[in-house]
């Protein structure tokens, strides 16, 4: 589902914080939405910037980039580094991301976000 179509409700709800899929290449676009939608006073975006859909380890720079895109929309305040929904889609005993791979994803999204800190807080 198009998170345009949910972020209206998404909004009511009594959070600081919110977070959302961002990283997989079903949602990654919607950072659009931000555009027109007035993010309200004292909330936080939490979108995902590493994502459980691929066992590949995102760059840190993509990560930086994906950042500062929120940071230059809802302003650097109200956003955080984080990582979309878990890392298994399926309650199995079996993770579909495979643990050394997630830890590498956890090790970039730090590292993104430290490169994106020092561009936005400079």
């Amino acid at each position: 589902m198009p998170f345009a179509e949910t972020v209206d409700l998404v909004l009511t709800v009594a959070a600081r914080t919110y977070s959302f899929e961002a990283a997989n290449p079903r949602h990654e676009h919607e950072y659009h939405l931000w555009e027109d939608v007035t993010l309200p006073d004292g909330k936080v975006l939490m979108p995902g910037m590493i994502t459980d859909a691929s066992n590949i380890v995102e760059h840190p720079e993509l990560i930086a980039e994906r950042l500062e895109r929120y940071a230059r929309l809802v302003g650097r305040d109200h956003v955080v580094a984080g990582a979309d929904c878990g890392f298994s889609s399926q309650a199995t005993y079996r993770p579909e991301v495979e643990p050394r791979v997630m830890w590498a994803k956890f090790d970039a999204l730090a590292e993104g976000a430290r490169i994106a800190s020092g561009r936005l807080w400079r």
